[in-house]
């Protein structure tokens, strides 16, 4: 990546010699604008190997390395390079791309069909063209994965690098899976866990855990091979190569793979033709000791429509089954959230969003998301109010029963008094303190009316319910021991058996 001083030095100066910008000028200040929108390693992997060759009036056109790499660009920058270009050049700015000329071997010289020396156009999907230059018998990548821009051709895991174990929290729903998947890091392919399959609902973290295991052997075995490929892409892959003649390639190349992890392999049940060519490569990692991560949505017994050939490679390994986290680990899950992002939310709170989002991981943090952004953009303290608010529009709750009976046998038992006792009329102090958090908790998690708590409590009118809820809010702002009391009820009272 240049420098600043380089950057600054190859921007057009306001002197009359460079009135009219250069092509380097204008990439140089489209990168000033990109740089800072994406991680450092894409920047330096995507756009940096990227050279300027012509600008003619609003329209710059660029030299990419490969016609993957192009491909790639249009794939997941497409929207960054649009709003760049256009606010370099104007709202007319265009981006043409080159693919240099690749320079044929003997072998291909005999029955490479070349394009014409003149340059041939194709439209890409955001309007802007790309030009190939001659010399490309199969515009396909036989490294799909390779990292331009190095010395050594390299291939890119594609692994997400903050899919961690420090980030897979364990609960009962992944233990098996979790220390597996730990087991494996330490010794690819020398395990009984191969091919290991990991199965479960949409959410659970079977992604997460398998690009944990990959990012882990990269850390323990850094001469190791790894790659994360889902099976929709990988049938695409196949399919385009299949299309060029060019199957074997696809074989050898994922033949050279030490760690392969394919994701959502339930796909492969509509693609026979895929799933021969899976099979053969399979069989080639699994006879050389390489090792194999698979996750679906399914257990293997359920992928109707596949080989049974191949299922029975499947069932030969670890199946380990991931379900949806239970309350506890969802709390541990969500303060693992807060802590890597640098967020306090009162415990209430968290308590509330765990009980009440039972779907899936992802739909915890885009809840927590959603939750901080109202928080944000409304100047709102966070408290289960806004919780409330924020749950209602983001997930359909499931029909929680708050009764005044669950809260009171919940006060009783954390400060270990008879339940009876809490809604007699008694004035001993200990009950008296009972009685009153009991009333503040049912204002706060029921639609009863004062009347009715204070009915149920002892057969005191709505006056009287005031005045115990204002002693507990007196109590909780000026007494830490007793806020935490009341945070830790608050959680019991949430913590109620899931159906």
């Amino acid at each position: 990546m240049p420098s600043n001083k380089q950057s600054k030095e190859t921007l057009p100066t306001r002197s009359a010699a460079s009135a009219v910008p250069s092509a380097a000028g204008v990439w140089q200040n489209c990168l000033l604008l990109i740089q800072p929108a994406i991680e450092e390693r894409a920047f330096q992997t995507w756009f940096v190997p990227i050279k300027a060759v012509r600008l003619q009036g609003a329209e710059l056109t660029l030299q990419v390395p490969t016609a993957f790499f192009y491909e790639w660009l249009e794939d997941h920058y497409l929207e960054l390079l649009t709003k760049t270009i256009r606010k370099v050049l104007g709202r007319e700015g265009r981006l043409e791309y080159e693919v240099p000329v690749v320079k044929p071997t003997r072998q291909q010289q005999g029955s490479a069909v070349h394009m014409a020396a003149s340059q041939t156009k194709k439209p890409s999907a955001s309007g802007n063209t790309v030009a190939n230059t001659g010399g490309f018998k199969n515009p396909f990548n036989p490294n799909p994965y390779a990292i331009p821009g190095l010395k050594r051709i390299q291939i890119d895991p594609q692994l997400n690098a903050g899919y961690t174990f420090e980030a897979c929290v364990e609960g009962e729903f992944n233990r098996t899976a979790r220390s597996a998947g730990l087991a494996i890091a330490q010794k690819p392919g020398g395990t009984a866990f191969n091919p290991m399959i990991v199965f479960g609902p949409t959410g659970c973290g079977k992604t997460h855990l398998a690009q944990a295991i990959g990012n882990q052997v990269r850390v323990a075995h850094p001469s190791k091979t790894v790659l994360y490929v889902s099976a929709e892409r990988f049938i695409n892959q196949f399919s385009e190569h299949s299309r060029n003649g060019n199957v074997s390639d696809f074989v050898q190349f994922y033949q050279l793979i030490d760690v392969l992890i394919v994701d959502d392999i339930h796909f492969f049940v509509p693609a026979q033709k895929t799933q021969k060519v899976f099979f053969s490569i399979f069989n080639h990692l699994y006879q050389s000791g390489k090792q194999i991560i698979l996750t679906s949505d399914t257990p293997p017994k359920d992928l109707e429509g596949v080989e049974e050939r191949l299922l029975s490679r499947f069932r030969s390994g670890l199946t380990a089954e991931m379900n949806a986290p239970d309350f506890e680990t969802r709390r541990n899950i969500l303060l693992r959230m807060m802590k890597r992002d640098g967020l306090q939310i009162p415990a209430e709170v968290v308590a509330f969003i765990a009980q009440n989002v039972q779907s899936n991981i992802r739909d915890l943090e885009g809840a927590l998301i959603s939750l901080l952004a109202q928080s944000t953009l409304n100047k709102k303290d966070i408290d289960l109010d806004l919780a409330r608010m924020v749950m209602k529009n983001f997930v359909k709750m499931p029909a929680l029963e708050f009764t005044l009976e669950h809260i009171q046998k919940t006060v009783a038992g954390f400060l270990e008094l008879p339940y009876e006792r809490i809604s007699t009329r008694t004035r001993q102090r200990d009950t008296v303190r009972a009685r009153q958090i009991s009333m503040y908790l049912a204002k706060q998690f029921t639609e009863n009316s004062l009347k009715a708590i204070g009915t149920h409590f002892g057969g005191y009118d709505h006056s009287t319910v005031l005045h115990a809820i204002q002693a507990v809010e007196n109590m909780y702002d000026t007494d830490p021991e007793f806020r935490n009391q009341i945070g830790e009820l608050k959680i019991r009272v949430q913590s109620m058996p899931e159906g």
